[in-house]
């Protein structure tokens, strides 16, 4: 093969992958719609269906130099083979739990540097104006949820459950998923499209900015509309990672000041209309029940976004040394294992589930390398921001809280967890900043 039929070869290889990644994004954004909706008797097999395209992507990417083996992946596939060993040694011993367990660090995790190799910062600014886009509908979607009965077709659950999807709020009202399963991936939808919401505020010549406005209204409607608390934390450590980034170049200040004016003046006109007093209502309930029930704001915050690392580690007692088995602590796996939807080991705390699988010598392993991934993005994506480029810096605001102890066993978790890191690294890629290094 000549040098000219190579490069063309390779470049057509990374068109394919390319369009894989977006495939993926959409897949992610829209899973949960046809799962609920329109192909409500495929629910089963299409809450899998970014695996085999993930593993076709790492493939691929292997095959003509888009990905190679690096730290993180050489661990994590090294720690997963002795977890299956040992699942089959002493844990539960299921073949189908292994393999969806072990799928996380097999195929999803690598396909975050195939993302962040293949890709570039102009393809993830791409990106960013879909998720502008999406958001708009999206809160319109999900204000129809709200004041729509459990019953009604846009509330229907996965396979076309008529008890519906929304989840318990307050007041009577359900938290509303969109077009996702669960509200979780509502949630970190917004989370991302905050990042960029932020982004193209600094950059509005990158993007049409009456659609960045209605966007905005969408962001600041999601948040009570939702009922979420998490959305609501998610959103505050955004503004507060681009607090420091408008301060790292002066000229940004005088836009942080005008935009926050912005953001309170069209809060205070939805509040006015009497557009968000019922959801607003709603969400104060949840809040102030939950956070009095969790011992205060600073309970709640350290709980999720730092992880309850100690907790895990000395809650393990009862567990045998090398865990249950992978995949166990999975709502796919729990019930495999015992048909029942409710997970078995420590549903709501992602290193108590690590632990409760692998045990406490792997579990902690796996732990201390999304610890260690994230102080390296948290490192980079500084240098970036102190020779001008903030995006890297405003998605770490969003990757970690879902890097480090996201419920990757929950599968939309998972996707955005390996999307958005995964374009995080690729938002380095910039041919404008000289001094980075590769």
């Amino acid at each position: 093969m000549t040098d000219s039929n190579y490069i063309n070869s390779n470049q057509n290889t990374e068109r394919l992958i390319k369009i894989g990644i977006w495939t993926y994004l959409f897949l992610l954004l829209f899973e949960g719609a046809l799962r609920k909706w329109f192909l409500p008797f495929l629910s089963g097999p299409l809450a899998l269906i970014r695996d085999p395209l993930a593993l076709l992507l790492i493939l691929m990417a292997l095959k003509n130099g888009f990905l190679k083996l690096n730290i993180y992946i050489v661990s994590t596939v090294f720690i997963t083979t002795i977890a299956v060993a040992t699942t089959f040694l002493v844990g539960h011993g299921n073949l189908g739990v292994s393999i969806y367990g072990a799928r996380i660090l097999l195929i999803q995790f690598p396909l975050i540097f195939v993302i962040g190799n293949v890709l570039n910062y102009k393809d993830v600014i791409k990106m960013g104006r879909v998720f502008i886009w999406i958001a708009i509908p999206m809160t319109m979607l999900m204000i129809l949820q709200f004041y729509s009965p459990q019953t009604a077709w846009v509330n229907r659950g996965l396979g076309g459950d008529l008890e519906g999807a929304g989840f318990s709020g307050a007041l009577g009202f359900y938290r509303p998923p969109g077009t996702f399963s669960f509200i979780s991936g509502l949630t970190q939808f917004y989370g991302v499209a905050a990042c960029f919401i932020m982004y193209f505020w600094f950059k509005q010549q990158e993007i049409n900015r009456y659609i960045l406005i209605l966007a905005t209204l969408g962001l600041l409607a999601a948040i009570p509309f939702s009922i979420s608390r998490t959305l609501l934390y998610q959103t505050i450590i955004t503004v507060f990672f681009m607090v420091i980034a408008a301060f790292h170049k002066s000229k940004y200040i005088p836009k942080i000041i005008f935009g926050f004016a912005g953001f309170v003046a069209l809060f205070m006109i939805l509040i006015n209309t009497g557009f968000l007093a019922t959801p607003l209502e709603a969400f104060t309930s949840r809040f102030e029940g939950a956070t009095k029930y969790e011992g205060g704001v600073s309970g709640t915050i350290i709980d999720r976004y730092l992880g309850g690392m100690v907790n895990a580690v000395t809650g393990t007692a009862d567990n045998p040394f090398f865990g249950h088995g992978i995949g166990i602590g999975t709502n796919a796996g729990g019930k495999l294992l015992t048909g029942d939807k409710v997970m078995l080991i420590y549903a709501e705390d992602e290193w108590a589930r690590l632990i409760g699988e692998s045990g406490l010598l792997l579990g902690l392993v796996m732990i201390f390398i999304r610890i260690g991934l994230s102080i390296q993005l948290t490192i980079a994506s500084y240098k970036r921001l102190r020779i001008g480029n903030m995006l890297p810096w405003l998605l770490l605001s969003f990757c970690l809280t879902i890097i480090p102890n996201g419920q990757w066993g929950q599968i939309t978790t998972l996707g955005f967890a390996t999307f958005s890191t995964g374009i995080l690294i690729a938002s380095f890629n910039n041919k404008e900043d000289l001094s980075i290094q590769s």
